[in-house]
């Protein structure tokens, strides 16, 4: 999905697993820790969140873990992207957890955490006997606010260092996880299946802010998701929309904020009479208007879903026409084009 954005660089590799509790290393919620022990995780949390505020990699590298500062390339790029939307942002933290695998064996192939109740999981593959933290952060009062997430490392001299960095986007289009997904119900108990698929599907990426965390609420929402099924496009092959007695092969659906508002973007591969016909401006303009009109007949929830929808000419590799359109401009007695839509075309 275009929206989304998750940076991350760590030594290991995680994903999460649906496993048996007796695998389970030892995890520590927020509420069961210490104030020293909450302290000195919410203290090193913010002091690195500090240096990618103030967009310093170099002081941030110094604070890594050796075998992630070795390769420190992502974590750079991530902090040089970050640093301008949260350089005046307040800093809060949403979570913590306390992860010991000091007494794995080394070269475990997986080591697996479930924390309080509810339940909160999380697998590694590949994690060195040690002590560990995970620590996510909310970074607000800014126009983008992000969630960051850590990974800490005890070093041998008790002090944290950074292991694994992930930042997400908040809010998309101006609403968090939780509307996406009270959206994406009721698209679905209307049998709106595109409205219900697309939106079941941003609030999934919202609300999980690093992928390989495993909760009765994720849960919950993943399997009301898998219940979705809309009629997209397929890699087996293209989904054809008739327009007007011809054949449109939609290659592609996808979201996009590329502008700013949340938009659809469509693709199609026209055919050689539809070619020929993208070669006059105008003709080309109300070929994807037409389609726009067709693909929000069939799925009408689309209007009030989106801000808008661009559409992509395609050709092989090449772009041969595009197009984003407001919603507005395809209701009836309305232009086809409208002087705001933004149009690209390639001869």
């Amino acid at each position: 999905m275009s929206s989304h954005r998750l940076h991350s660089a760590i030594f290991i590799a995680a994903v999460l697993s649906a496993v048996p509790w007796v695998n389970a290393a030892s995890c520590t919620t927020q509420a069961q820790m210490n104030q020293a022990q909450r302290d000195a995780v919410v203290n090193a949390a913010k002091a690195l969140v500090a240096q990618v505020q103030m967009a310093d990699v170099a002081g941030l590298r110094t604070n890594t873990l050796p075998a992630v500062a070795a390769d420190f390339s992502a974590i750079q790029q991530s902090v040089q992207f970050l640093a301008p939307l949260v350089q005046h942002a307040t800093i809060t933290v949403n979570s913590l957890y306390l992860l010991d695998a000091a007494t794995d064996p080394p070269n475990a192939p997986r080591t697996d955490f479930f924390c309080g109740s509810p339940v909160v999981g999380f697998n590694f593959t590949g994690l060195p006997p040690g002590t560990y933290a995970m620590a996510m952060l909310h970074a607000t009062g800014v126009p983008q606010p992000q969630q960051i997430s850590l990974i800490l490392a005890k070093a041998p001299d008790n002090r944290w260092l950074l292991a694994g960095f992930f930042d997400k986007a908040m809010l998309l289009g101006g609403h968090d996880g939780t509307w996406y997904w009270q959206t994406a119900r009721r698209y679905a108990q209307d049998n709106q299946q595109w409205g219900a698929w697309f939106f079941y599907r941003i609030a999934t990426d919202l609300l999980d802010p690093v992928g390989f965390i495993a909760s009765q609420n994720l849960e919950k929402l993943r399997r009301e998701a898998d219940q979705v099924h809309a009629d997209l496009p397929a890699p087996t092959g293209p989904l054809s929309i008739s327009v007007n007695g011809s054949i449109y092969k939609v290659t592609s659906v996808n979201t996009t904020t590329a502008l700013g508002p949340l938009d659809l973007e469509v693709h199609y591969a026209p055919d050689a009479s539809q070619i020929v016909a993208l070669r006059s401006p105008v003709v080309a303009r109300k070929q994807v208007s037409d389609l726009m009109a067709a693909l929000l007949v069939a799925h009408p929830e689309l209007r009030s879903a989106f801000q808008g929808m661009w559409l992509h000419a395609d050709q092989g590799n090449a772009s041969l026409f595009a197009l984003e359109l407001p919603m507005s401009a395809s209701t009836p007695g309305a232009q086809l084009a409208s002087p705001g839509a933004n149009a690209t075309a390639h001869p």
